[in-house]
């Protein structure tokens, strides 16, 4: 694996150049106020239930502001609490000043882009394609939309990055520690991990059961214990479909599907963009890998290319009917697909992956 070297130029200098021209074009039509990022909606900030949603940021800004007493202000609270180390660490950086905390959860998310797309870079150099396809991973819609949202995605992404860098060192431990980390930024990122731990636990002659490693039981181990302890603070567990409204997960597509049952316009409309940025990559990615599943391949990325793909399918329709979310939810399918091209050394799976950087165009294009 070739060293990093940061005197030349690379993806992740350009990604964080990219990041934070993006944040001063926010600050600059927001008169220089961090608050713009944290759109916070009266209906939870001030418990008016007649009031504006906003979006899910506000809600990693009020546990980063009263770490324990937010719940007043979230839509369900052990949801929003399990999500808990991006707020942590944004409040450790602003030293506990409410007035630091919005530019804090900048500098998380713009470091953790960063790091991110570093990782991927290794990634990539790893499996001898170039390291300039990082871009994809940190250029992404959803990536870009997490840091004008003050969302929990980079975060957690660019720990499942270090995690898999970790995976190639043979560094166990360390692998361990940035899963674990990674659960508790987002508990999505547990695909990766489950996509590592059957990789760990069968061996592909016959798909027979192996003995795993210690760290490999361990690794879910904090994220269980905070979910009892959730269950036991505030009445239930974090895991669930979403927020506020949230439906159940379905089969495959009914979620998207059942959104033509209220309106077939908003259906057409919504499918115009899940259609070419998460339903048809995902319908791609099963087929893929199960092709090379089939063709006795086996390696983390082609499974975790499988369970990211599936998972996408089976969205609930409050998913499905926004594309926001749907962005989001469609990161680690992206990094799946762009990991298991330069696997296979395809280059064409690589090239037509470079398209999801022009997501950032239809979910970006206004930054007021």
């Amino acid at each position: 694996m070739s060293r990093y070297q940061p005197n030349r130029l690379t993806p992740t200098i350009v990604v964080v150049t990219v990041c934070l021209f993006y944040i001063l074009t926010v600050l600059f039509s927001n008169g220089g106020d961090p608050m713009a990022f944290v759109l916070l909606g009266s209906r939870f900030s001030e418990n008016n239930p007649h009031g504006n949603e906003g979006y899910d940021g506000q809600f990693a800004y009020q546990i980063a502001l009263h770490p324990f007493s937010a719940a007043a202000h979230l839509d369900i609270p052990a949801y929003r609490y399990q999500r808990i180390l991006y707020p942590l660490l944004s409040r450790l950086l602003a030293f506990g000043q409410a007035g630091l905390i919005p530019w804090s959860l900048l500098v998380v998310n713009v470091f953790a882009i960063g790091l991110g797309t570093w990782a991927t870079e290794q990634l990539l150099l790893d499996l001898r394609v170039s390291r300039w396809y990082a871009l994809i991973y940190g250029l992404y819609g959803g990536q870009l939309l997490a840091l004008r949202a003050d969302l929990n995605e980079p975060l957690a992404q660019a720990l499942v990055q270090l995690a898999m860098v970790a995976w190639l060192k043979k560094e166990r431990f360390l692998m361990m520690v940035a899963f674990s980390l990674a659960t508790l930024t987002k508990e999505t990122t547990l695909i990766f991990y489950a996509g590592f731990l059957i990789y760990d636990s069968y061996t592909p002659e016959g798909i027979r059961f192996k003995s795993l490693r210690l760290t490999s039981w361990l690794t879910p181990l904090p994220f269980v214990t905070y979910q009892l302890i959730l269950w036991q603070w505030l009445g239930s567990p974090g895991v669930g479909s979403g927020g506020a409204g949230a439906t159940s997960f379905s089969l495959p597509l009914v979620g998207w599907l059942e959104i033509a049952q209220v309106s077939f316009l908003a259906f057409l409309l919504i499918s115009l963009i899940v259609g070419p940025m998460s339903i048809l990559p995902a319908f791609i990615g099963v087929r893929l890998s199960l092709h090379s599943l089939r063709q006795g391949q086996w390696h983390p990325y082609i499974i975790c290319l499988l369970l990211n793909s599936v998972i996408l399918l089976c969205l609930p329709t409050s998913t499905f009917r926004e594309p926001a979310a749907m962005a989001r939810l469609t990161q680690g399918l992206v990094v799946s697909m762009l990991l298991y091209g330069g696997l296979i050394k395809s280059r064409r799976v690589l090239r037509y992956s470079s398209l999801w950087i022009f997501t950032a165009v239809l979910l970006l294009k206004g930054v007021a």
